[in-house]
């Protein structure tokens, strides 16, 4: 999926009411950020604490703005793998859980195109005699499948 502007803002915002399990001494990075990040990069199809990290540090200035990233001497900084590790596996999985539904409610089905593609099926025919066909509606961005129907030809 490759997220807009408005999207990457927004996930900051999902993830503040996410209880912080961390102790107070040495956060540098705020939890909503952290989450954020996580959640685009694996939005973004990476995989893993390392591939997250990695796609993190790989965004530019603007990027780690539009996530709220630390600034520190003029320049955003990103967190390292073993921040997002430990932020990932401390926090309470149900309001993970919420947060992620909301934004999808608001965010993720908003393709802005659809792949309409129809599949005849071998070997399948209907009570009638008639071939089987599958037309299929599946969103590009978010690959969900909007809707798919059945149709038969008769012979």
């Amino acid at each position: 999926m490759k997220l807009t502007a408005n999207q990457m803002l927004s996930l900051y915002d999902f993830f503040k009411e996410i209880d912080d399990p961390r102790r107070a001494q040495g956060k540098k990075h705020h939890l909503p950020t952290v989450l954020a990040l996580a959640a685009a990069a694996i939005l973004c199809g990476m995989r893993g604490y390392k591939d997250i990290a990695l796609w993190s540090q790989s965004l530019g200035q603007k990027a780690r703005s539009r996530f709220r990233c630390r600034k520190r001497e003029g320049k955003y900084f990103v967190p390292s793998c073993s921040v997002i590790r430990n932020v990932l596996i401390s926090i309470d999985p149900d309001q993970l859980d919420r947060a992620l539904a909301a934004w999808n409610a608001q965010y993720g089905s908003l393709d802005e195109s659809l792949a309409i593609d129809g599949k005849t099926m071998c070997n399948a025919i209907d009570e009638t005699g008639g071939q089987i066909h599958i037309m299929s509606a599946i969103g590009h961005e978010s690959g969900h499948c909007y809707t798919q129907k059945k149709s038969v030809n008769f012979p």
